[in-house]
């Protein structure tokens, strides 16, 4: 056989291998935790909605039309119904989704960033100053988000601005107190050691080592904080302090439908209803991202 007929060979995979391949792969596509398939058919339909009221909704969200207010949901042209000044509640959610994904998504990014690099700072830095970061963590957790939201908008003023900072003065020491553990026990690994023994920094071990290995941990840890954002952002704007008219917002309906419960209580119910279900999919959601990223659950499903 000639040399270029040997390397023509060896390059062709052999059956058996690709049949392996193939099968394991199957076997992994096919194990999906149930809660990563119900968490992102939710989250997906909330995303979907969102982008949607970008281009459409059935109605403009403003639009007054007094002679159909209060007309109760599957009314003929008013899915979910009208309120007070005859606004469709449709139109209203799908914005209101809109919104909520909006300073979800800005908030926890902003919160992201700093919070991952606090985390690693603390855990990679000397004992004193361990204490100390983690401390200051401790005392960021512990503060009420809400409160510190008040604070926020006496200076800011309300808006989805202040919605986004409260989030962030929120999130980030989380997120910090979370990465702290997890990456002390990377440090303390024995590829570390070797890596500091071949005289790499420890800036170059946080982030060539550490970061990639706790990357499973934030991408459910980003999950759960989606649920933590639009769940604060709804509070905020039943406050009086996040998002004002025209901007739509699911916390603003449940303000403005509080006195018209006894009359009309589909109009609290509904944006009730969306809140909870939107929350409960980014926290389903993060479940199942935990459980198809560990890698023992992992195996073991893939084995079955």
């Amino acid at each position: 056989m000639t040399d270029e007929a040997s390397t023509q060979a060896a390059s062709v995979p052999d059956t058996d291998e690709l049949k392996t391949f193939e099968g394991s792969t199957r076997r992994s596509l096919r194990w999906l935790p149930p809660q990563l398939i119900i968490g992102g058919a939710i989250v997906a339909f909330i995303v979907g909605i969102g982008l949607v009221s970008l281009f459409w909704t059935p109605y403009d969200i403003n639009k007054v039309d007094v002679p159909n207010q209060f007309l109760p949901p599957g009314s003929d042209g008013f899915l979910l119904g009208t309120d007070k000044l005859g606004r469709d509640i449709t139109s209203q959610i799908m914005a209101g989704a809109r919104n909520s994904l909006l300073v979800s998504v800005v908030s926890t990014i902003a919160s992201l960033v700093p919070g991952v690099l606090i985390g690693l700072i603390a855990a990679g830095a000397k004992p004193m100053q361990q204490r100390i970061l983690s401390r200051m963590t401790d005392i960021g957790v512990a503060l009420p988000g809400i409160v510190v939201a008040l604070v926020v908008a006496t200076s800011l003023g309300p808006g989805n601005t202040t919605a986004i900072v409260a989030i962030m003065f929120w999130l980030i020491p989380t997120v910090a107190r979370v990465v702290i553990g997890p990456a002390r026990q990377i440090l303390a690994r024995d590829f570390v050691e070797a890596a500091q023994a071949y005289g790499r920094s420890r800036r170059f071990i946080l982030f060539r080592h550490v970061l990639p290995n706790i990357g499973p941990l934030i991408i459910v840890q980003a999950s759960i904080m989606f649920a933590i954002a639009i769940l604060v952002e709804a509070a905020l704007s039943y406050l009086g302090i996040g998002a004002q008219r025209p901007t739509p917002s699911w916390g603003r309906l449940l303000k403005e439908a509080q006195p018209l419960i006894d009359q009309a209580p589909y109009l609290m119910i509904i944006p009730g209803i969306t809140i909870m279900v939107a929350v409960i999919g980014f926290n389903v959601l993060g479940d199942g991202l935990r459980t198809y990223l560990d890698p023992q659950q992992t195996a073991k499903g893939a084995d079955v």
